[in-house]
């Protein structure tokens, strides 16, 4: 199966992809903290698009693709915007964010117009690590992987499943069970977190392995969009541990997921998590966050006790709008996600962090 002619030239144009490269240098000189004659004006938005297909992604992957790339070439008129990055993204979302825990064997479920999944009935400690080489869940993302490398088109990037994070996973394998056992039985605790990461580590490498770094992106692709070589974890269950617990069990797993990466990557979070800020300040790989919803409404304190190398993704929200977040920090070391931003000029002051 191939793209049309048509579409291939679309999606491999040179000025397209000069535009498309002229945004990712943007972002990197804001990660690096470099001159740039864009970002020193304007504070940096990003809202790509995304493809869409009406085939069914769990049967034939490899006709979703074809049918989302074919989607993406009729759209590029979308991606030119003055004022914001709209990368054009294709992403397999299989199983939503419960792609590991139906490798880890969990039972996985679509219901009220999302995905679930079931706790599995093993005790904490007895988690065995899966065969990803025959594993029917891996094989179909990859499947999907290896559609989009055979198209050979070098505009769109590719955004992986979510990968998650071992804290993540364990919640979900387990619910409150991990977290008992963090306190009752920790070396079973241990064996699992060990267990977890390595296969999320695992999965990561194979995806590094096949896709050029140039296609690479994490979940998320179109609004976390990250300059080349980032990956990213999801943190959202830190917020059910004490930071002593996450400096003990989580911290040197998400140290270890995030080395995967040539120049480490984002944290995703979306709750109250400000009590880690310690310890995500010391991960030396860790170099963005990305926060929405109840994470947002700390974006002040965020944007104060982090590293000035460290990067923030704002969703706004009500309690954290784009004025009052630019207000805060000078539009300095931050992106807005999913916001066209027409003419947001950064205010003329000095902010900084650690």
């Amino acid at each position: 199966m191939q793209l049309s002619a048509e579409a291939k030239k679309i999606l491999n144009d040179d000025s397209h992809l000069a535009r498309r490269n002229l945004w990712f240098k943007r972002l990197e000189n804001l990660f690096s903290g470099k001159p740039d004659p864009y970002v020193d004006e304007f504070v940096f938005c990003v809202d790509g698009i995304l493809g869409s297909s009406g085939v069914d992604l769990y049967e034939k992957p490899e006709e979703w693709v074809l049918a989302c790339l074919e989607n993406l070439s009729q759209r590029t008129g979308e991606t030119e915007d003055d004022y914001t990055f709209v990368p054009a993204c294709i992403e397999h979302p299989a199983f939503g964010v419960h792609f590991i825990d139906r490798i880890f064997g969990a039972r996985v479920f679509f219901k009220d117009g999302q995905w679930w999944n079931e706790p599995l009935k093993t005790p904490v400690g007895d988690l065995a690590e899966p065969d990803l080489d025959n594993d029917k869940t891996f094989d179909l993302a990859r499947r999907a992987a290896v559609a989009f490398l055979e198209q050979d088109v070098r505009i769109p990037v590719f955004g992986l499943p979510t990968i998650a994070s071992v804290l993540n996973v364990a919640v979900n394998l387990y619910g409150e069970e991990i977290l008992t056992a963090i306190l009752l039985e920790p070396e079973k605790a241990e064996h699992d977190f060990k267990i977890i990461n390595e296969v999320l580590i695992k999965v990561h490498r194979w995806y590094r392995e096949v896709l050029p770094k140039e296609t690479l992106q994490p979940v998320i692709s179109w609004q976390r969009t990250q300059p080349f070589g980032f990956g990213q974890i999801c943190g959202c269950s830190t917020a059910l541990l004490s930071n002593a617990a996450y400096r003990e069990f989580i911290q040197p797993l998400d140290t270890a997921l995030l080395e995967v990466y040539p120049n480490g990557g984002m944290i995703h979070l979306c709750g109250d998590h400000v009590r880690h800020i310690e310890s995500f300040r010391e991960i030396k790989a860790l170099r963005a966050f990305q926060i929405n919803d109840r994470a947002a409404w700390d974006f002040e304190t965020y944007f104060k006790e982090l590293r000035n190398d460290q990067i923030i993704y704002l969703n706004p929200c009500e309690g954290m709008t784009v004025e009052k977040a630019v207000g805060l920090s000078g539009g300095e070391r931050l992106v807005i996600a999913g916001v066209r931003g027409k003419e947001i000029r950064r205010e003329n002051r000095k902010a900084g962090g650690k």
